[in-house]
């Protein structure tokens, strides 16, 4: 890194620092930790299957390759 890198990071990392020194100060007693501000639990989905009136060997019948019931492609990453 150049000086004026080093400088500006170093800047940079005092104002964080001061920052973080003002949260220290605050005073939080009586204060309940916040996670979510919703107030909903457990939202979810139903988990419904639905059926488009094929199977899954049906709908591999015209893949070019197929391999343990998945189309096989060729591979992708190197």
């Amino acid at each position: 890194m150049s000086d004026e890198e080093i400088e500006q990071f170093r800047q940079e990392i005092s104002a964080i620092l001061g920052y973080v020194d003002q949260l220290q100060n605050v005073d939080v007693s009586g204060l309940e930790p916040t996670n979510q501000v919703s107030g909903l639990k457990n939202v979810m989905r139903p988990d419904n299957e639905k059926s488009y009136g094929y199977t899954p060997q049906q709908l591999l019948q015209g893949a070019p390759a197929k391999e343990n019931g998945h189309i096989k492609v060729k591979r992708m990453l190197g």
